[in-house]
């Protein structure tokens, strides 16, 4: 038989069991609130039972027990649960980052109509057009100055509320690494917690409690897969990239770009590998500032640049009423002072590079004219070259048009003169400066003895930008140097016609350079250009360019409010899941508590018995 003394342990047993599991039940409501806890239970098993391989082994029936013991308290967690949670939150801060910031740029667009850009604009339009009715009146001509200078106003405004979104979105970048470098180190500090506890035997349950929150934040940051296969060496990967392995966790900073407004990019700090991250807080930021904000700014900025650059192009071949010529009605700064381009690049005091931003060829061209010529055009693309062929049957207009509608970073048409002319548009590549030719080549005649733009044809006859005095490729063609990068913040009107507005150019010289009373052929060819598709490259007219704006970032904005309200939607669900499971009901845990303090009861009340009986056998019997 077992020990007399048996039923002792087997009541202490069942008295620790009991009060583990109350402690545990209180642990549980105590933290009901707490942020990322999970409940936990106590795992209560048999005790190992006592053998009795005597002779009176087969007069016993089964075994004889030894009671209860606390195996071990875990959590009640859903794993698989979890990794979807994980894998969904970046998707949600994503849809946010972007919802709240497109709030913000749709507010740069919604100005009061007759503050905005497109109204200034319409005003300046008609201003031209009144003076094509009054071409004698310097009202009229004070009018279109005014007019142009409320324009120019209001688009440097849009792009100052354009950039600094852009300025607060890198600060919100900043911000956003250091939160990431911060908590991925505080994940790697508790790995070697949860480790250093697991040796000793334990269950770190509230460390991985702990531990899971910190990824599940980390993950509403950057995009996040964990790996748990090795207990050991709990890992954290984001897109690709091992951030956190084990008790290790890898740093992310910043490092200034030129090409980028000044803005950095990230790095992984033991590497100096470019990071790229596509989901979570930090993925929306910087697709937000490098993309969204950058193609809205390089939008206004070609708007701005084509506008003035084709209103100067009618006013400088114009003549004002006191009979001068030559001026552009818009100031236009230049990106170098040299007067061919050249620009020193990469900084180390020789001049490199040419910067040019629009050759005009020497040759007048009919644009239905059959060109008669074979051959390829290479021009710069967003990444590397792009070839447009030509044919003989072809016409002007047909080799214009397969010029536009090729990937080419150079847009074509012929000016008010017939004249081709070759414009840079924006990069799509932060390597490459926007407005800038970059590449022109043709291995037959077109750009050559046709048009006149280039000296000779093929590769040794090519203009390439990365070598200064390129503009020796050219056969004589005019060419203008590229503009200070961001036009839109600084055009202006030029002061030598704000301070005579007689130099306002209405009409076209006559046979002896003059201008006619009443010749208003100018001011007709300006003010037609509000209707005519003058935006380069996409057959546009500025109307059309100000509508496309306003419902390009409208249906961004509207996209993003539909995602993250979708995203939410899903999030919820699980959340609701997850806390159907993991989460603590107080209600459940004090039913709990009266059932393990009844059991407790009850154990108390056997070892109460147990003494009884030990008393009667050791004081009574035999008395």
């Amino acid at each position: 038989m077992a020990s007399s003394f048996a039923g002792i342990e087997i009541g202490k047993r069942s008295l620790m069991a009991h009060s583990t599991q109350i402690s545990t039940a209180g642990h549980n409501i105590s933290n009901a609130d707490t942020e990322g806890y999970s409940r936990q239970r106590v795992n209560v098993r048999a005790f190992d039972p006592l053998y009795r391989p005597d002779l009176e082994r087969a007069q016993v029936a089964g075994q004889i027990g030894q009671g209860t013991d606390a195996e071990s308290i875990t959590r009640v967690r859903d794993e698989l649960l979890d990794s979807r949670i994980v894998g969904q939150t970046n998707v949600e801060s994503y849809w946010a980052t972007r919802e709240k910031y497109y709030a913000m740029i749709e507010s740069v667009y919604n100005e009061p109509e007759e503050i905005s850009v497109r109204g200034n604009m319409d005003k300046f339009w008609q201003g031209w057009q009144e003076l094509s009715v009054y071409p004698d009146s310097d009202a009229a001509r004070q009018a279109v100055v005014t007019r142009g200078q409320t324009l120019t106003d209001s688009i440097r405004q849009q792009f100052r509320g354009l950039s600094e979104i852009g300025k607060q979105i890198d600060g919100d970048i900043e911000a956003t690494v250091r939160q990431v470098n911060d908590i991925s180190s505080q994940i790697a500090a508790v790995n070697a917690e949860i480790v250093r506890s697991r040796a000793m035997g334990d269950n770190p349950n509230d460390l991985m409690d702990r531990r899971d929150l910190l990824v599940e934040k980390l993950a509403n940051l950057i995009n996040v897969t964990v790996d748990r296969k090795d207990p050991d060496e709990f890992m954290v990967h984001t897109d690709g990239q091992v951030i956190v392995q084990g008790s290790l966790a890898r740093q992310i900073k910043s490092v200034p770009q030129i090409d980028n407004n000044g803005y950095g990019k990230l790095v992984w700090t033991d590497t100096g590998i470019d990071a790229q991250f596509h989901g979570g807080t930090l993925g929306a930021l910087i697709e937000l500032r490098d993309k969204d904000i950058r193609s809205e700014v390089q939008s206004l900025n070609t708007m701005a640049l084509n506008f003035a650059d084709l209103v100067n192009d009618v006013h400088r071949n114009a003549v004002g009423k006191n009979n001068v010529t030559g001026l552009d009605f818009f100031v236009q700064h230049d990106f170098v002072e040299n007067t061919n381009g050249n620009y020193d690049r990469n900084g180390d005091g020789v001049e490199d590079s040419s910067y040019v931003f629009r050759m005009t060829g020497k040759n007048a061209l009919r644009p239905q004219e059959q060109i008669g010529l074979e051959g390829t055009m290479t021009f710069n693309g967003a990444s590397g070259n792009v070839n447009v062929s030509y044919y003989a049957s072809d016409t002007v207009a047909d080799v214009v048009n397969r010029i536009n509608d090729s990937n080419a970073e150079v847009k074509a048409y012929l000016d008010r003169n017939s004249n081709l002319v070759l414009k840079a548009t924006s990069s799509a590549s932060m390597e490459n400066p926007d407005f800038v030719i970059r590449h022109v080549e043709d291995s037959g005649m077109f750009l050559t003895g046709y048009s006149g733009i280039l000296a000779q044809s093929g590769e040794g006859g090519a203009y390439d930008f990365n070598r200064a005095d390129a503009v020796t490729s050219l056969d004589g063609a005019q060419f203008a140097v590229s503009p200070v990068m961001s036009p839109a913040d600084y055009m202006e009107v030029n002061p030598a016609v704000t301070g005579d507005v007689r130099s306002v150019a209405a009409a076209f010289a006559n046979t002896i350079g003059d201008a006619d009373p009443g010749d208003a052929r100018a001011a007709v060819e300006i003010a037609a250009m509000r209707n005519t598709k003058v935006m380069i490259g996409t057959g546009r007219t500025f109307d059309d360019y100000f509508a496309e704006s306003v419902t390009n970032v409208g249906l961004k904005g509207e996209q993003a409010q539909n995602q993250l309200a979708s995203q939410n939607k899903i999030m919820d669900d699980l959340r609701s899941l997850r806390d159907s499971i993991s989460g603590v009901n107080i209600d459940e845990e004090l039913a709990d508590i009266i059932k393990f303090q009844h059991g407790y009861n009850a154990a108390a009340k056997f070892v109460t018995v147990q003494d009884e009986l030990l008393d009667t056998l050791i004081n009574r019997l035999g008395v």
